[in-house]
């Protein structure tokens, strides 16, 4: 090997000592979501590590030798390269990266980043529907400062097939998030360096070890700690996982903290119920989460864990309900509800309620029957109203709340295969002390944490952002939207907006028709958007017709304004005409196929026969394209 290619290899292995948590967070960001939050840090940690080259590695044909500066020498453009081809190997499974076993290996613990916030896991949502290159270039833009040319240049040299592309999609996604992507990408959120620990699926491991390896193991802990000062140890031996288990050590947040706190979650609820001190009773509902029985009834949303508790968790009811008794603890990122039917063994529902907030940590179910539902609601819920979303001009009733903050019986939403002729949703009126008496509206879906219905008006209304759909405009678009939540029911949602995006005036004299865009986000982070059509309505109930869906998207989110739906529809002369409308940055509307036709402007309306194929594609504003949603 020659004194060149030494000295490579040397300023290679500075310069990954030196950048290593920029060269992990930039492999962090590259990695597919798919991955996992745990796996990915580690493989990040991996393929920056696996970087350095080896002694003797000469530069591949064609690479342009490294600039020297500062802050980026010859050794980190050559960490940087292969760090970003190992991390782009992962997206479609190909090369030897992905056979190799990650380094560093941890064992019995489960590593991931800090959570952020909602601006944080909308980006994490919008990078995860982009292909990796795509990563790679808003990497390199907002982690490693460099303009379009050098990125392009990185990005060549790493093995992407086209960099140009890579650009303009990573541009199309920059100008979405604004001015906050740098600032977001250099969170936390994405920081694979400053991680958070929690522990494996504890039960699962337990029952891979065989009896003999667990009694030896046990055994030769029993001597050392018999032969210790104190052997028995007390307290002073107590592990982690015995603390949680210990009701004297649940947290239990004072009665007023929800007032003087920023953080309005779950976390700032007080213990509720008669029962909240019966040790035996809480102890009772520890064991079973830390040890779930054979006959035990287990229900969780989905993405959510069941692991034990790591830690003691946060105590926020026990009492008795409709003859069950009832706790329900939070550990942080989940619900638990533990129920002991009378006669019946034990049930326990786990939920994901990460990031929750003021409206979406207003509420959980604490009781459910045939046909109806109690929530226990948040200490700065003050009134409860109910109101059935398919009669949106009815007043709302007045909903009786016990001293603990149970709510009496609110009936259940239909489920999917019945008939739909009412829709009862819960008005939340936050107390004048946290937010000036905000009203806000939740519905059942089945789930231990109820759904929070948003609206936001046509861009004629004037509307500017996502709001409450507790006014006059908003009841009435849910009234004919509420029916298809049906589909939604055990899949884990967090909140539904819907989202009038486009107002048309129909040919014919017909009157105006409305877009409208339903999103449903879940706790996970994935969501679903659905875009119906409504013509002037025969009633309020009247529902629209379905015209696009898709899933794991950021259609219709804060990351994807731009929408474009097309339907064909018949006037009341008979004549087929084909529609088509985009959100407000849509400037021009093209069709192909069986139908020809443009239209300069966000609508549009050509008569086209009832079953001609079109392709519907929109032009947007600042130069970009969009393609109408299918059903």
């Amino acid at each position: 090997m020659d004194e060149r290619t030494r000295a490579d290899v040397e300023r290679a292995e500075a310069a990954i000592v030196e950048h290593y948590p920029r060269l992990v967070r930039l492999a962090y960001l590259v990695l597919p979501p798919s991955m996992g939050r745990h796996r990915k840090v580690l493989t990040a940690h991996g393929l920056v590590q696996r970087a350095l080259p080896r002694p003797g590695l000469r530069r591949p044909a064609g690479a342009l030798p490294a600039q020297r500066g500062a802050e980026a020498g010859a050794g980190y453009d050559l960490v940087r390269r292969r760090t970003l081809e190992l991390a782009l190997a992962y997206e479609n499974r190909q090369g030897l990266a992905v056979l190799l076993p990650p380094v560093p290996f941890v064992w019995g613990l489960r590593l991931f980043p800090r959570a952020g916030g909602a601006d944080e896991l909308a980006l994490d949502q919008a990078l995860s529907a982009v292909p990796a290159p795509v990563r790679a270039a808003l990497g390199l833009w907002h982690l490693e400062g460099l303009d379009a040319e050098a990125a392009r240049a990185v990005l060549e040299r790493a093995g992407v097939p086209d960099p140009d592309a890579a650009l303009r999609a990573a541009g199309q996604l920059d100008r979405q998030t604004g001015a906050r992507a740098a600032a977001l990408l250099n969170s936390g959120e994405f920081d694979p360096c400053t991680v958070q620990a929690r522990p494996t699926d504890l039960l699962r491991r337990r029952q891979r070890v065989r009896a003999a390896a667990v009694m030896v193991a046990a055994l030769a802990v029993g001597a050392v700690a018999l032969a210790l000062p104190g052997g028995a140890g007390g307290d002073r031996a107590a592990t982690p996982a015995r603390q949680a288990l210990d009701p004297g050590r649940l947290l239990r947040a004072p009665n007023e903290q929800w007032a003087r706190t920023s953080r309005v979650d779950f976390t700032a609820w007080p213990p509720r119920g008669r029962e909240a001190g019966n040790r035996e009773l809480l102890a009772r509902a520890l064991r079973v989460w830390a040890a779930l029985p054979a006959d035990a009834r287990i229900t969780t949303t989905p993405g959510t864990s069941t692991r034990p508790p790591a830690e003691p968790p946060r105590l926020l009811y026990a009492g008795l309900i409709d003859n069950v008794m009832v706790v329900v603890f939070h550990d942080g990122e989940r619900l638990v509800r533990y129920a002991e039917p009378e006669g019946a063994s034990p049930t326990l529902h786990f939920a994901r309620v990460d990031d929750a907030d003021l409206t979406s940590g207003a509420g959980l179910v604490i009781g459910r029957g045939d046909g109806w539902m109690r929530y226990l609601i948040a200490p700065w819920v003050s009134e409860v109203a109910t109101r059935d979303l398919l009669a949106p001009d009815a007043p709302p009733h007045g909903l009786h709340l016990a001293p603990d903050g149970v709510t009496d019986r609110i009936a259940t939403p239909p489920e999917a295969g019945g008939t739909c002729g009412h829709w009862p949703a819960a008005e939340f009126h936050s107390s004048p002390r946290i937010d000036d008496n905000r009203s806000f509206l939740v519905t059942d879906l089945g789930e231990l944490a109820p759904v929070h219905l948003t609206y936001l008006p046509p861009p004629s209304a004037g509307g500017a952002g996502s709001g409450e759909a507790t006014g006059p405009a908003a009841l009435h678009s849910w009234a004919r939207t509420a029916c298809t939540l049906r589909s939604l029911r055990g899949t884990g949602v967090r909140s539904v907006n819907s989202w009038a995006y486009a107002q048309q005036v129909l040919p014919e004299n017909a009157g105006t028709a409305t877009w409208v865009c339903n999103r449903a986000d879940t706790w996970r982070g994935p969501g679903r958007a659905m875009v119906q059509f409504q013509p002037p309505a025969g009633g309020p109930r009247d529902p629209g017709r379905i015209t696009g869906r898709a899933v794991d998207t950021a259609v219709c989110s804060r990351f994807g304004r731009h929408v474009l739906s097309d339907v064909h529809w018949q006037a009341k002369s008979g004549k087929w005409y084909l529609l088509a409308a985009g959100s407000s940055q849509v400037g021009g509307i093209d069709v192909t196929g069986g139908v020809r036709a443009s239209a300069e402007a966000p609508t549009l309306a050509v008569p086209a026969a009832q079953d001609a194929r079109a392709q519907v594609a929109g032009r947007l504003r600042d130069g970009g394209s969009v393609r109408a949603l299918r059903p």
